[in-house]
């Protein structure tokens, strides 16, 4: 089996290609605003297998029947409410003063789409992070890493020192829970590059 990823996520990207997948991008087109976020590990589960069943959707017949789809999306939820990636700087910083000395919630639903099966997983995982001052947000929102990322911070970057504690999935807050991704590949015949 050929597996294709649904995601131009660099993030998504480097770590299948380190648990040693090789894999085609088909990144999904699919309309995120159909999909509601009132109950995140639902509306998560949903986002991801539409992004993998329209990509599985666009690939060529014969590819089709070789082929699983994998469909990904990272939904962080503090208080009750839903932050996505930051619209702006300023919008970076508001969602960086919300999770301030918080544990908050991130949920990233994981979604596979063959001509044999479908299959959709959500992993949920607590982040807490340290009281963070005006300054710290301010240097940190300037980096540019929390630009393009749920809920304004990179755990595997910069904004691991942020974090003072996680209780879960450290590759979910990453954006791919690594371990019950490679154990789905594995029984549908995916294989892995030896080392």
């Amino acid at each position: 089996m050929e597996l294709v990823l649904a995601s131009k996520s660099p993030r998504r990207s480097q770590l299948l290609k380190e648990a040693g997948f090789e894999f085609t991008v088909v990144p999904s087109d699919f309309d995120e605003s159909t999909v509601s976020l009132e109950h995140p590990a639902h509306g998560v589960e949903d986002l991801a297998l539409g992004k993998a069943r329209e990509s599985y959707g666009r690939l060529p017949s014969i590819t089709k029947l070789n082929s699983v789809v994998l469909g990904a999306d990272t939904v962080v939820v503090c208080d009750g409410k839903v932050l996505l990636k930051p619209t702006d700087a300023d919008d970076a910083k508001r969602m960086l003063h919300e999770l301030s000395g918080k544990v908050h919630q991130v949920y990233t639903g994981i979604a596979f789409v063959s001509a044999r099966d479908v299959y959709t997983s959500v992993v949920k995982t607590d982040v807490e992070f340290y009281d963070l001052t005006d300054e710290e947000i301010d240097e940190y929102v300037k980096s540019g890493e929390p630009l393009d990322k749920a809920g304004a911070y990179g755990i595997q970057g910069r904004g691991s020192t942020l974090v003072k504690r996680i209780d879960g999935d450290f590759y979910s807050v990453v954006g791919l829970p690594l371990a019950p991704v490679v154990r789905y590949l594995r029984e549908c015949g995916v294989k892995q590059k030896r080392s």
